[in-house]
């Protein structure tokens, strides 16, 4: 469970009111769970780092119904969810979540955790992040949970109820139709898995990942730091190298020009030509197209004429062409390339059945292949189903058999020689063989490539094997390794996201968010202002529009969030100043995952915060908004400043939470806070005697004079949100070193 540092109330269910009688539970007639509303939190959040789902529910009477006094309760629910037992929750333990279920919990903590369960079983990627919280209105609670895709999470906190319902009236609850709706929803709607490792790797290292389609095309970054995915596929990519990989002919000539082993072979114009190919090169051979995928229309170990001409019908509707090659024995791998690197091999495995005497050998391999859990066609599952195709036949006919045959008793009977390379042996590369196949991907010209090959020990050189690179494939498929029917899962998505951003050469977008209860807007202008001096081509994205240099793109438009999103993802921008309020915040989260600097200006309170689109939150007063405007400097980068409002005590309580560095900014120089900030040699920007100064611990330096700045009208006193503005703006380019000069000028010419 993922948990964001927080002053929060403890979870709910501290079992210090459970002498309720359970007859209580069991006669009671209004018992209900009611989502009365959903808030999609799609940035990071007063909850969390990550998007989420925040529901308010009302309960009603069962909040008279803890989980221990409700008869059966926990046997249901561990009989139907038995992941439950990985459920740590506040115990810290596995199976922490049980505990709490034995002991006495309230439904809204128990939707929380079979919410999350239902999805991670239909195969949502994302983190397990949840909290129920109970409000001041009895029954009713906020429920929170991790939300990789809106839809998706919605329609598990839905089915989350009905179950939850259904084990505390003890009904029957179809969890097999609710997967399976769930599932094919994720695989509609989610990212591939592929993908969604590279993403899950790049917020690891807090890279921002934004989807830019339905499907599976991910930016990561922001600006002119940004890098692209499409699966396996990266912005670096080549088109050209693309295109040699599916023309199998040509690939083959590039790698033998390169001294990579490969299998002897030609194009052939027809079936007869293909016989003749075949004796040539020496029997046996593969047929197969010349720009075919996924091993539709490949045949291997052929030796007679009727064989080959068979072959070669099939083949030719599967590709623009026929290739006829030297067959190579052994067993058929796959090596992932990244960057020139071996991030992670895995071979295939014979699909053998064995004669039963009674069943047929199309019934065989449903009961005794096909039944395996991990065939399937979702992306979630490394193994293929195994179907009787023309390869297959061929097969069956070697051994005398059809797919009707009853093989006898014990006879093992041989469907696929190869295929589903879905079991791990990066381990067990030859660095020789690892080595070749870096060339193969380096000569077609690709970055994450994945290399077929074929050889009868994959621990040796090709050389001592008689192995060889049977193909080059852009954009490969990473399931097998990240979830392999054997062996050890390898974080390929790692590799690739770790090529793309070298930790080496590790840098920071320099977003500076900005949010407070007011003089937010002039903030935002002021660091527009100077960061364009400074030469930057920067993007602006505030209460008044959206803005890059000069040029406006939307105006008169408050900052949202998709109006942040389209100045991140325009590539010439080199830095951004972004506004967020504190409503935005709470009802949609922030617009990014992390900044450079992030500013608070002040915390006061208004009525927006009473009103009905933060209904049950109870904010008072201006010390409950702390935990929405925290959430700037949540996401500061370990690398980056905060900037807070050391006059405002509760912009200055906010300084706990802060893991970057800090300057504060001040009109008093001589408040406690600030002597014990600059006590300890940290940075400060004051106001002393109409002078803006910086300060660090005992040492000055004067900025300029407020008298001199236009945008005070040289009466500072009449301007204090103008006062505050221009010491947070100071404060944050100088975080950003930024020449004072240069900073000095910005002022004046403002």
């Amino acid at each position: 469970m993922v948990e964001r540092a927080t002053n929060r109330p403890p979870l709910i269910g501290d079992n210090s009111h459970l002498a309720i009688n359970s007859e209580v539970c069991r006669n009671m007639n209004k018992r209900d769970m009611v989502i009365k509303s959903i808030v999609y939190l799609r940035g990071p959040n007063i909850w969390t780092y990550y998007s989420a789902l925040e529901a308010v529910v009302d309960i009603g009477d069962l909040e008279d119904c803890p989980s221990n006094l409700v008869p059966g309760l926990y046997d249901r629910l561990v009989a139907w969810l038995p992941s439950l037992i990985e459920h740590r929750c506040s115990p810290g333990v596995r199976g922490g979540f049980l505990q709490r279920l034995q002991t006495g919990t309230w439904p809204c903590h128990i939707l929380e955790h079979v919410t999350l369960a239902l999805q991670d079983l239909a195969g949502v990627p994302g983190h397990g992040f949840g909290r129920a919280r109970e409000t001041e209105t009895r029954g009713v609670y906020k429920v929170v949970v991790s939300g990789w895709q809106e839809e998706v999470t919605r329609a598990a906190l839905y089915a989350g109820r009905d179950l939850v319902m259904a084990a505390i009236e003890d009904q029957p609850y179809d969890l097999e139709a609710a997967l399976e709706h769930l599932k094919e929803l994720s695989q509609d709607l989610c990212l591939g898995p592929s993908t969604a490792s590279m993403v899950l790797a790049a917020e690891e290292r807090d890279i921002p990942a934004v989807r830019l389609n339905n499907g599976n095309l991910v930016q990561f970054g922001y600006g002119n730091q940004q890098r692209r995915i499409w699966t396996a596929e990266t912005d670096q990519t080549s088109a050209i190298a693309e295109t040699i990989s599916r023309d199998k002919d040509l690939t083959k000539s590039i790698l033998e020009s390169c001294g990579v082993p490969i299998p002897q072979g030609r194009a052939v114009e027809n079936a007869q030509d293909a016989w003749d190919a075949a004796q040539d090169l020496g029997l046996p051979v593969v047929v197969k197209p010349v720009d075919g995928n996924h091993g539709r229309g490949v045949f291997i170990n052929l030796e007679t004429q009727q064989e080959i001409e068979s072959a070669y019908a099939v083949a030719v509707d599967e590709g623009s062409g026929v290739l006829v090659e030297r067959f190579i024995r052994g067993n058929e791998h796959r090596l992932l390339i990244v960057n020139g690197k071996l991030a992670a091999a895995a071979k295939g495995q014979a699909a053998l059945v064995t004669g039963d005497g009674v069943h047929t050998i199309n019934d065989l391999i449903e009961l005794q292949i096909n039944s395996d859990p991990r065939r399937g066609r979702g992306e979630d599952q490394p193994l293929n189903p195994v179907r009787i195709d023309s390869a297959a036949r061929l097969e069956l006919k070697r051994q005398g058999f059809e797919a009707d045959s009853i093989a006898p008793l014990g006879c093992e009977v041989l469907i696929q020689r190869n295929g589903n390379v879905a079991f791990d042996c990066t381990d067990d590369v030859h660095p020789d063989v690892a080595a070749l196949a870096a060339v193969a991907a380096k000569a077609v010209g690709l970055d994450v490539a994945g290399i077929d090959l074929v050889t009868e020990d994959i621990s040796r050189p090709l050389s001592e094997t008689s192995g060889a690179i049977v193909e080059v494939n852009a954009g490969p498929g990473l399931l097998m390794h990240l979830k392999p029917a054997e062996g050890l899962p390898r974080d390929v998505g790692k590799a690739i996201v770790d090529y793309m951003f070298p930790p080496e050469d590790e840098k920071t977008f320099p977003l500076i968010g900005v949010s407070g209860s007011s003089g937010t807007t002039l903030v935002t202008r002021l660091m527009f202002h100077l960061l364009r001096l400074n030469g930057a081509c920067t993007g602006l994205s505030n209460n008044e529009g959206v803005q890059v240099n000069d040029r406006v793109l939307a105006s008169a438009v408050s900052s949202t969030w998709s109006n942040t999103q389209r100045l991140l993802l325009n590539c010439q921008i080199e830095a951004a100043v972004v506004e967020t309020d504190g409503m935005q915040i709470l009802t949609e989260g922030l617009d990014y995952i992390k900044c450079l600097v992030g500013i608070v200006t002040n915390i006061t309170f208004h009525e927006a915060f009473k009103g009905p689109n933060v209904a049950y939150h109870a904010f008072e007063t201006p010390t409950d908004l702390i935990k929405i405007y925290r959430t700037q400097i949540d996401v500061v980068c370990a690398s980056g400043t905060g900037v807070l409002n050391a006059d405002d005590v509760n912009a200055a309580a906010i300084t706990e939470y802060c893991k970057s560095s800090l300057i504060f900014f001040s009109q008093d120089p001589s408040s406690a806070v600030i002597q014990a900030h600059l006590a300890e040699d940290k940075w400060a920007v004051l106001l002393e005697s109409g002078q803006i100064v910086l300060a660090q611990g005992k040492l000055r330096t004067p900025l300029c004079q407020l008298s001199e700045l236009p945008i005070l009208g040289g009466q500072p006193a009449a301007a204090q949100d103008n006062t505050v503005a221009v010491l947070a703006s100071v404060a944050a380019a100088w975080a950003l070193n930024l020449p004072l000069d240069l900073i000095r000028s910005g002022l004046r010419s403002y």
